[in-house]
């Protein structure tokens, strides 16, 4: 039975991979995954723990409850920003960004847009800064190849800006809440080998990614007759939107509340704004610009995709796949650099959060007390390793739900350079701090 669920996961990823040529929207094959693996521990659970660690049906029924307060958590998080992104765009507000962006040259643009995600994932995270930009690079580029390696740079902009903060990343803030790092030390550790991260793939696309980039035509979206939304309307919901993403770190420092809540509270208060102001216009008018409209817009397919792939990674880790990977890592390497190293390359296949919650149970802080090299190195690994593969990370998720980025362009165009900037890192990392 354990090697069973090992299968269907594989199975299952490898349907995710081959979207295009199978024709089945990735969505159907994880959540398909996803409950298959959730079946098999159901019919398994003697097989799989004969010690009845499992609780029996009952016992398995509320992990699973507890693991889906987790994922809904993210699911709900993921939907509120992207509700927020899309009624800042539906406003128009992003005007105030892209008209500023003049220039059309690939190479300064992507290091402009490169620099900016990775200081803005630090700030809010690296799965609401990956939707923002992609929200912004649909305003920008219109050839499909272009827009995607844009993408692809973002994602990886994200993730390595996300892994020095210790709100940019769900790893990081584990590990900061579980009293492995500290804020001072977690940013004076990891800033330099994160933006090697960022700085190698840059470099790799100044010289392999020349020219220059069309802009979009204006279009109306079929939004013909409709009213156009003043300048101060504009900058308004823009401004109320910026609010409640950069909100959100705030409101989970002050309130101990998790991260959906403070989305959910910004986008009721953009709600009832949005409302106000388009009271008195015709449906047909302003339809449009209200939250009905925008939530119908929202790409449902990537929240089930999300939901699927925790769902199924949940149960590797209920089965005890994870933990003994760990372990078979601990016995097998035995070095702190290499065992990391690994996990940040698992996080590219498994999500990281478990992966790093495993690790964290597997080391007591006798052996690697707080702000040890082992935790920094964790938490920079788990957070930008994820950018090998798209859906390695919850930025990669979100740009390939929002953009329609196929899995196996990002493994043939944007693989090779994240790895190279993610092995960066860790390089840097050993260079300043080895023997620390």
């Amino acid at each position: 039975m354990y090697l069973l669920i090992a299968a269907v996961f594989v199975l299952g990823y490898i349907a995710i991979a081959l979207e295009h040529p199978l024709h089945v929207n990735k969505a159907a094959s994880a959540l398909v995954t996803g409950v298959l693996i959730w079946v098999l521990i159901m019919v398994g659970e003697h097989s799989l723990h004969p010690d009845g660690s499992l609780g029996g049906h009952e016992g398995i029924v509320h992990q699973l409850l507890e693991h889906l307060g987790d994922i809904a958590s993210i699911l709900f998080f993921l939907m509120g920003a992207m509700t927020v992104v899309e009624l800042v765009d539906a406003h128009e507000g992003f005007r105030i960004i892209t008209d500023r962006i003049t220039g059309t040259k690939k190479v300064p643009l992507m290091w402009v847009l490169s620099i900016i995600t990775f200081f803005l994932s630090a700030a809010l995270d690296n799965m609401t800064t990956a939707i923002v930009m992609c929200a912004l690079l649909r305003k920008l580029i219109r050839d499909k190849n272009d827009l995607w390696t844009f993408a692809g740079m973002v994602i990886i902009a994200a993730n390595a800006g996300g892994a020095w903060s210790p709100i940019g990343d769900v790893t990081t803030i584990m590990l900061w809440i579980g009293g492995q790092v500290t804020s001072a030390n977690i940013i004076a550790k990891l800033i330099v080998p994160s933006l090697a991260c960022l700085l190698i793939p840059l470099i790799w696309y100044s010289f392999t990614f020349r020219g220059t980039i069309q802009r979009p035509e204006l279009v109306n979206d079929g939004n013909e007759g409709h009213v156009k939304v003043s300048s101060t309307q504009s900058t308004l919901i823009f401004v109320l939107g910026l609010a409640a993403l950069l909100g959100v770190p705030l409101f989970k420092t002050y309130t101990h509340l998790p991260p959906y809540m403070g989305i959910l509270l910004g986008l009721g208060i953009l709600w009832i704004v949005t409302e106000r102001m388009h009271k008195n216009s015709i449906e047909s008018d302003k339809g449009h610009l209200l939250v009905t409209s925008v939530l119908r817009r929202i790409d449902t397919s990537s929240v089930l995709f999300f939901l699927g792939i925790l769902t199924a990674v949940s149960g590797l880790q209920v089965a005890g796949h994870l933990t003994d990977m760990a372990t078979l890592l601990d016995s097998t390497l035995g070095n702190m650099y290499a065992v990391n190293s690994v996990i940040g390359v698992l996080s590219s296949i498994v999500d990281n959060v478990p992966l790093v919650a495993a690790a964290m149970g597997m080391y007591p802080m006798t052996q690697y007390p707080t702000d040890h090299s082992f935790w920094e190195l964790l938490a920079y690994c788990a957070g930008t390793g994820g950018s090998i593969l798209i859906i390695g990370s919850a930025a990669g998720v979100a740009a390939m739900g929002i953009l329609g980025i196929d899995f196996l362009w990002y493994v043939r165009k944007v693989a090779f350079p994240a790895l190279l900037g993610y092995v960066a890192g860790i390089v840097a990392f050993w260079l300043i701090w080895h023997g620390h």
